[in-house]
């Protein structure tokens, strides 16, 4: 049956090739012999594998000599826990970077030494780009659970395994524990350098963590210099009453602000952002400190609400925005996009749904600046107040058809010493023929 898997030259061309050791995911016409072997021969057998996860063959020259499954990581160990020191919330978005090897079956018949850990160490090098290839996320650590009654875990620890503890011996089936007395021996390799780090740290890259609707890196941003958040948000005025004020209108806001960028989508997003700030970062955000543990404290959710609640929104809006584009001023490739978006069930009785035209840096994928369309007009008009305030100097604007006009251009160039990057369609019939009938070659792109 072995012998049903192609060979080598009808392998991928991107397997990575060790001493004639060929280590690559299955094809869709070797999973029913991959199952069938795997059944047969692993003492363990195989039902499924559980969530996302990837099938395996190694092949030493034209003969496949090993099977390797990988799935979701367990949802509890505490072993692996402690090691990472994330806390559940983080746990339970991020499990999803922790790849678990379900099975790894030598096949019959092969005694090489050594072989089960090259197999295992090229699988390794290649998991997290293969991963990221089929479910759009990589993988940062690799984990294992070996009987220790039948097997030592030597080729997992040749491979760079850590082992970690024993579990109790339960598992889970549906929302349920069972005690099955038999415990296995953990083993963690982490696939990258900071692994650890990234997973316990909420606020890791959000270009990692995409399923998190993290907007910015905010570890990247300004907040306390002297361009930073908190400089920017002294010009809005605290609304509320001086007596019993414990939170500063600019620790909340920052606060806020942060949060925000950071993917809360509510008050309560808000506030739970705030509670697992470090405390140095809640010294950044001008906390206040307890008087009773001496440690910063973060607003609360009745508080962070309260204030909002009330707050000029305008104001803090033009005002945030303000800070995020001084923030990338610097960039000498500065893109940004012009797009109006109509906001989901904002309408009110007798009236259309709010719609705003939003100016937005294609590269760090945040707002610059933003307003609201009139009812009775359309985003046209509403260009230069948006553009207005900016400093565009040496930066591209991109827009789609409705926004290729005369007025709009000359704006761009003469008044914001910018450029721009129109979309004609066949709407605008003269200025179309006009770009067709130009010789292209005449514009070689290095004019």
């Amino acid at each position: 049956m072995a012998n049903d898997f192609p060979s080598t030259q009808q392998a991928e061309q991107d397997c990575f090739v060790t001493d004639a050791l060929i280590v690559r995911p299955i094809i869709a016409a070797e999973r029913e012999v991959w199952d069938t072997l795997m059944n047969r021969y692993h003492y363990l057998g195989l039902r499924a594998i559980v969530g996302e996860s990837l099938r395996y063959v190694a092949f030493l020259g034209d003969r496949p000599v090993a099977l390797l499954g990988w799935g979701a990581a367990a949802f509890k160990s505490r072993h692996r826990d402690m090691w990472i020191g994330w806390a559940p919330h983080l746990q339970w978005r991020r499990l999803c970077f922790i790849a678990n090897n379900v099975r790894f079956l030598i096949l019959p018949d092969i005694h090489i030494p050594n072989l089960a850990s090259r197999i295992l160490g090229q699988n390794l090098r290649r998991l997290s780009a293969d991963w990221e290839a089929v479910y759009r996320h990589p993988i940062l650590l690799a984990e294992t659970f070996v009987d220790s009654r039948r097997y030592r875990g030597t080729c997992y620890k040749a491979a760079g395994f850590l082992p970690l503890g024993e579990t109790r011996g339960f598992r889970r089936n549906g929302r349920k524990y069972y005690l099955h007395g038999q415990p296995k021996t953990i083993l963690i390799r982490a696939l990258r350098r900071d692994a650890c780090r990234v997973l316990s740290d909420p606020l890791s890259n959000p270009k990692l963590f995409k399923e998190e609707g993290i907007m910015v890196d905010i570890s990247t941003l300004d907040i306390d210099g002297k361009s930073g958040l908190l400089q920017y948000l002294r010009s809005i005025p605290d609304h509320r009453k001086k007596r019993g004020i414990r939170h500063r209108a600019i620790s909340i806001l920052a606060v806020s602000v942060c949060a925000i960028l950071s993917g809360a989508k509510g008050y309560i997003a808000i506030a739970e952002w705030a509670q697992r700030c470090s405390q140095s970062m809640l010294t950044k955000l001008w906390c206040p400190k307890s008087n009773i543990t001496g440690k910063r404290v973060p607003p609360s959710e009745p508080t962070i609400r309260r204030f909002l609640d009330e707050a000029d929104a305008e104001a803090v809006d033009s005002t945030v925005n303000a800070w995020l584009e001084r923030q990338t001023r610097d960039d000498k490739d500065r893109v940004i996009a012009i797009d109006g978006k109509t906001l989901k069930a904002s309408a009110r009785k007798g009236a259309r749904q709010v719609h705003l035209l939003s100016a937005f840096l294609h590269r760090q994928e945040i707002v610059i600046a933003q307003v609201q369309v009139d009812i009775k007009s359309n985003e046209i008009p509403a260009v230069v107040p948006l553009l207005k305030h900016l400093d565009l100097e040496g930066a591209v604007i991109t827009a789609d058809a409705l926004h290729t006009q005369k007025d709009t251009a000359k704006f761009i160039v003469q008044e914001k010493k910018a450029d721009y990057f129109f979309t004609v369609k066949d709407n605008q019939q003269t200025l179309n023929n006009d770009i067709k009938t130009l010789r292209m070659e005449a514009f070689p792109p290095s004019a």
